[in-house]
C-alpha cells in the first residue's frame, strides 16, 4: 500500500505541493497562449514576459535579503538555463499557433518520461519499477482525459506541425529540469529564478531583436496585455519558483510527472471560458492520474 503523505519529509511535502500549484498555472498558458498565439510574435511575447517577471522576482529577492555575489559565481549557468526554458516557451507559442490547447497538454504529458531519461543521463536518477508504473498509469489516465473518454478520438489523433513544434520544445523543457538542481549551488529559488530569467532574456533580446523590434505594441489587442500579465504573474514567475522549489527537493521524473495533470486542468480552463465540460467518463481518467501521483507520493530510495 501506498505510504501516507504524512511519511514524506517536510521538504518532499512541500515539493508535491508546489508542483500541484504549477500544474495548474501552466494549463492557463495553453488556453490563453493558443487565444493570443497569432497576434504577437513568439520571441516577442516571451521576451517581454521574461523581462517583467526578472523584474518582479528582483523585487522578491531585495525583499528577502537581497543578492549576494556569490549568487553568480559562473553566469553561464544562467544562460544555459534561461536558454533552455526560453526555447520551451518560443516554441509552445508557435506551436499553438496551429495546435489546439487540449491537443498541445498531450504533448505535455510527455515530458515525464524523458525527465526521467535525462534525470539518469545528468544525475543518475533511477526510475524505479513502481515508478514506472505509475507514470504509465498517469500517462494513460492523462491520455483518457485528453481526448474525452472517447476511444475514436484517439485513434484519429493527428499529430500536425504545431505538434510536432511543441514536442522540440517540451524536449528543453525535460532537459531543464535535471539541469536546475546539477547547476544549482546552493542559491535559493528566488535568486536562482531571476538569474535564470536575465539569461533568458539576454539570449531571446539577442535572437530575437527582429521580431521585437517589429511588434507594434500599442496596435496590441488587450487580450494580448490580460494574457501577458497572467504570464509574468503566475505562469513565468510564479511557476519558475514553483519548479526550481520543487526541483530541489524531488527527483526528476516525480517533478515532471505533475505534468500529467496539466491536461485535466486544460479541460478546467477551457470550459471556465465558456467552452463546455467534458463527458462524466472523463473522471476515470482523472481518478487514475490522482492513484499514479498518490503512488508517487511515496518515500524511497530513488526518490
Amino acid at each position: 500500500m501506498p505510504e501516507s503523505p504524512l511519511d514524506l519529509t517536510r521538504d518532499q511535502r512541500h515539493g508535491h505541493a508546489a508542483m500541484l500549484a504549477f500544474s495548474a498555472l501552466v494549463a492557463g498558458s495553453f488556453s490563453l497562449g493558443h487565444i493570443v498565439a497569432n497576434d504577437i510574435a513568439p520571441e516577442a511575447i516571451t521576451a517581454l514576459r521574461f523581462m517583467l517577471a526578472a523584474l518582479v522576482m528582483a523585487i522578491f529577492a531585495f525583499a528577502g535579503g537581497g543578492f549576494r555575489r556569490a549568487h553568480f559565481r559562473a553566469p553561464w549557468r544562467y544562460l544555459v538555463l534561461g536558454g533552455l526554458f526560453a526555447l520551451y516557451f518560443v516554441l509552445m507559442f508557435e506551436g499553438l499557433k496551429s495546435a489546439k490547447p487540449v491537443s498541445a497538454a498531450a504533448v505535455f504529458t510527455l515530458m515525464p518520461m524523458m525527465a526521467a531519461g535525462f534525470g539518469f543521463l545528468l544525475l543518475r536518477q533511477i526510475t524505479t519499477p513502481r515508478m514506472a508504473a505509475a507514470l504509465g498509469l498517469a500517462a494513460l489516465g492523462a491520455l483518457w482525459v485528453i481526448f474525452r473518454a472517447d476511444l475514436s478520438a484517439f485513434s484519429a489523433l493527428d499529430f500536425g506541425r504545431g505538434e510536432a513544434i511543441y514536442f522540440v520544445g517540451c524536449i528543453s523543457h525535460a532537459v531543464y529540469t535535471p539541469m536546475v538542481r546539477r547547476l544549482n549551488r546552493g542559491e535559493n529559488a528566488v535568486v536562482f529564478t531571476f538569474g535564470t530569467l536575465v539569461g533568458g532574456s539576454l539570449l531571446l533580446a539577442l535572437l530575437g531583436w527582429r521580431e521585437i523590434l517589429a511588434t507594434d505594441w500599442a496596435a496590441l489587442p488587450a487580450i494580448v496585455w490580460i494574457t501577458l500579465g497572467y504570464l509574468v504573474f503566475f505562469s513565468t514567475a510564479a511557476s519558475f519558483v514553483l519548479l526550481q522549489f520543487a526541483t530541489l527537493r524531488l527527483p526528476s521524473a516525480k517533478v515532471m510527472a505533475y505534468a500529467y495533470l496539466t491536461p485535466a486542468w486544460v479541460i478546467l480552463w477551457e470550459a471556465g471560458l465558456g467552452n463546455g465540460w467534458p463527458v462524466p467518463l472523463v473522471g476515470l481518467g482523472v481518478a487514475a492520474i490522482s492513484l499514479a501521483l498518490v503512488l508517487l507520493l511515496r518515500d524511497e530510495e530513488a526518490g
